[in-house]
């Protein structure tokens, strides 16, 4: 375990040696790379880069929330062409059924709350599962961008309110507890969903007197 870490430590370094003097275009770069190609230590380089230069947090969210939704198009190329075929094997008729009425009722939102979850979420899966279901290349960018936005935003100003370490607490959490983590997103979401649809029968009501 401590090979691991160290292993992973050095790897870290390694890339923030490289995409430092890059300035915010070593962020665009890493996570278009992350998104499209083999996962990168995205949240700690944008951590690193928040944490060096606070001033151009927001800088530093959007180009990595751009350059994520960037790298989504090789992912997207993929699913387009042969993403449902592939889900078709993969799960049994009934879930491959209710993930597709997923994306039929709430297409954008369907990707965009993934993409604001960190690894070991399988979220390429839902890029392809989305590209599959022919949703159009600009819905699925804006989708990406917006989840990851705020994603990164949460993990900027974490990062200048408590310092990296942690940051890196939050993804010890998320590796080792991510099952209990993922109940509270989806009770947190089934929460917001009830609220919202509330909220919309209520106004219906209204309008209709």
């Amino acid at each position: 375990m401590k090979t691991l870490k160290h292993i992973l430590g050095a790897y870290s370094k390694w890339i923030w040696r490289v995409l430092a003097p890059l300035g915010a275009w070593g962020v665009f770069i890493a996570a278009a790379i992350d998104e499209a190609f083999f996962g990168l230590p995205i949240d700690a380089i944008v951590a690193s880069y928040v944490y060096a230069d606070p001033k151009r947090l927001l800088l530093y969210v959007f180009v990595a929330s751009a350059g994520s939704a960037l790298g989504g198009i090789v992912v997207y190329v993929v699913g387009y062409t042969g993403g449902e075929m592939l889900l078709r094997k993969r799960l049994s008729p009934e879930r491959f059924t209710r993930i597709h009425a997923s994306f039929e009722k709430h297409e954008f939102l369907a990707l965009m709350f993934p993409a604001m979850i960190p690894p070991p979420f399988p979220f390429k899966a839902v890029m392809l599962a989305a590209a599959g279901f022919e949703m159009s290349l600009v819905r699925f960018m804006l989708a990406i961008f917006a989840g990851r936005f705020f994603r990164f935003a949460i993990l900027g100003f974490l990062t200048v309110r408590f310092g990296p370490h942690f940051v890196g607490w939050i993804g010890h959490v998320f590796a080792y507890h991510f099952r209990w983590v993922l109940l509270v997103i989806a009770a947190g979401l089934m929460v917001w969903l009830i609220v919202r649809r509330r909220g919309q029968r209520k106004q219906s009501f209204v309008d209709s007197r």
